[in-house]
């Protein structure tokens, strides 16, 4: 039968493997350091793997392809959700550090590894954190608050997870490194998802403008008026505004 379907440009694709995440189905594997539509029937040709893919490598086109079959997907979900495990996935191509996971966080001021007591804990609530890695229907940024900030940010502020991190999810990026407009992605989450507010961390140096600059079309393109601040950290670590 003639449908429409998912496409994707090797010449294009940098082999991130997040569109292999994003597609719910399964549809999707690398293979020699690309991505790949391993099978038609697993392909609903709604397109999640669209706005996940930070090259835009993946279009819909209308071919002859086998009809999609709801019932094989499920069953190879179920079967992944009973024996699934990291290193098998590495082993079939694609990279476990994509995955989508939900932490939950104890409430102690501090923790204990390998029998020593660190008196900072991390206040990381998911992962991935890149905003080119995450998936933009990941079920953590429902009724969410977003945290947006800066790689440097971290590094710059000695209290940057209690003081920025808790209780929210964090996206992080860099926007004089990463070859990608964040406000793409970024649109792409709020739209899809229930954000309640957003909080912007960034940088006093001038490549960093970028990134609340991101967050800003991003709002505006989503039509969502959600409640948002812009906090600026200055090279020696202290807030400035």
């Amino acid at each position: 039968m003639k449908r429409k379907i998912i496409q994707i440009d090797e010449e294009k694709c940098n082999g991130c493997g997040i569109c292999v995440d994003a597609c719910h189905e399964g549809a999707i594997g690398l293979e020699n350091g690309k991505a790949k539509l391993m099978r038609d029937d697993y392909c609903d040709g709604l397109g999640d793997c669209l706005p996940a893919c930070p090259v835009n490598a993946i279009t819909f086109i209308e071919r002859e392809a086998l009809e999609y079959d709801e019932k094989a997907v499920k069953e190879n979900m179920e079967k992944k959700n009973k024996h699934y495990h990291g290193i098998e996935r590495s082993m079939a191509g694609g990279c476990p550090g994509l995955d989508s996971h939900t932490f939950k966080r104890k409430d102690a001021s501090y923790i204990q590894t390998q029998g020593v007591r660190e008196d900072i804990k991390s206040n990381l609530n998911q992962w991935p954190v890149q905003i080119k890695l995450v998936p933009v229907n990941a079920s953590y940024f429902n009724n969410s608050d977003l945290l947006i900030a800066s790689d440097c940010t971290a590094f710059a502020y000695g209290n940057f997870h209690e003081k920025f991190m808790k209780n929210k999810i964090t996206l992080i990026g860099c926007p004089k490194l990463d070859d990608m407009d964040y406000s793409e992605k970024l649109t792409e989450i709020i739209k899809s998802n229930e954000i309640r507010n957003v909080t912007v961390v960034k940088m006093e140096v001038p490549c960093c403008t970028g990134i609340a600059a991101a967050v800003r079309k991003a709002l505006k393109e989503s039509g969502k008026m959600i409640p948002w601040q812009i906090v600026t950290i200055s090279i020696q670590g202290e807030i400035i505004e």
